[in-house]
């Protein structure tokens, strides 16, 4: 069943902003909402020191941050993120998804940049604070939502490598529509053999900026050849599929098996990864986390024992792959067309999600 854990909205201090958005342009941006490019007025915040710990919780006006030119976290990227989404049901309760395992997530992901460790309790409290603040920014309609991004930076002002002893955390929220506007769209990808997201021992296992940083590049060179996102292989043989550059990828196998790459210590482990894993063996699916080596792909996509490829994150949920390249290789995934479990299994996460659907695993925490 869906949880509503308790949370405890009177630790943050409301102040409204001085200045917000109009109804008829809150409307407008609603209307029509695109990832990632309007924001809601307030966001939530709290501030840490090595002396006071963690202080000042607080929601204020949606604006720029004042960072000093010293600021640590411009030279030596100590900065961690999220992200996960606020959905609006049908009898307009408003809920999110596994946020207990983004919060614990973001504690694995601060450890690993020497940041302050915050509580579970802060994140969800941080999350209920700023959506009941802007709740009138939660849009309705298909696949529609209010993705939340908590961050954390390092706001010592010094320079000097070792860990800032100053902190700031922040949630900031963008209303957005359904990920693929037209319907869902295979996407083809360029397997990179010349770069590499993370090593072993390294942070590809955080979420934090370096990690998307190190992507850009092979992401545009992968656009400049006609493919829509890069696959990343192991950087110790470089044989073995990663992920992506934002997304976790797994295998449909002719048999009725789905495998994906097991966690590494260099590939992020995400929210909808387990979830779908849980969900493919609710389904009867035979699962196996293993490394997946590119050669066997290929081959697999070759004499059609590989009959689905899909990748996953929050944003798009599940998005098929239909076309698989490299140097040396372009091949179609089967028919080139998002295939019956990947389907399914992108259906029932959403349909969970927006309430359509039992909760069974009680994966639903109610925020409004």
């Amino acid at each position: 069943m869906s949880t509503t854990s308790p949370t405890s909205l009177a630790n943050f201090e409301i102040r409204p902003t001085a200045t917000p958005t109009s109804d008829e342009d809150r409307a407008a941006a609603l209307a029509a909402p695109r990832f990632g490019t309007a924001f809601t007025d307030h966001m939530a915040r709290i501030s840490w020191t090595a002396e006071q710990g963690w202080h000042d919780r607080r929601v204020e006006a949606y604006g720029p941050l004042r960072l000093d030119p010293a600021t640590a976290v411009l030279h030596y990227a100590q900065e961690i993120f999220e992200g996960l989404k606020a959905y609006r049901h049908a009898d307009g309760s408003v809920w999110t998804f596994r946020p207990e395992a983004n919060a614990q997530r973001f504690a694995r992901s601060a450890h690993r940049l020497a940041l302050p460790v915050l509580s579970e309790q802060d994140f969800l409290d941080s999350l209920a604070a700023l959506v009941a603040t802007d709740s009138a920014w939660i849009p309705t309609g298909e696949e529609t939502s209010l993705y939340l991004r908590p961050f954390m930076y390092a706001s010592e002002v010094f320079l000097g490598v070792r860990p800032s002893a100053a902190a700031e955390y922040l949630v900031i929220a963008s209303p957005v529509g359904p990920y693929f506007a037209s319907g869902v769209r295979p996407v083809s990808i360029w397997v990179a053999e010349d770069y590499h997201r993370a090593g072993a021992g390294g942070t590809g296992a955080a979420k934090c900026g370096g990690n998307y940083a190190a992507s850009l590049l092979p992401q545009q060179e992968a656009q400049a050849l006609g493919f829509d996102q890069v696959c990343f292989l192991d950087s110790s043989t470089n044989t073995l599929v990663e992920e992506l550059g934002g997304m976790n990828v797994f295998v449909v196998h002719a048999d009725g098996s789905v495998s994906t790459p097991e966690l590494s210590g260099s590939i992020l482990e995400g929210v909808t990864r387990s979830s779908i894993l849980q969900l493919v063996r609710d389904a009867g699916h035979e699962v196996r986390e293993r490394p997946i080596p590119l050669a066997e792909l290929r081959a697999g996509l070759e004499d059609g024992s590989v009959t689905e490829v899909f990748a996953c994150g929050t944003a798009a949920v599940v998005t098929p792959i239909g076309r698989l390249g490299g140097v040396g290789f372009d091949l179609t995934v089967a028919d080139g067309e998002a295939g019956p479990v990947t389907s399914s299994i992108r259906a029932e996460l959403t349909d969970i999600q927006y309430g359509r659907a039992a909760d069974r695993h009680g994966w639903l925490h109610r925020l409004l």
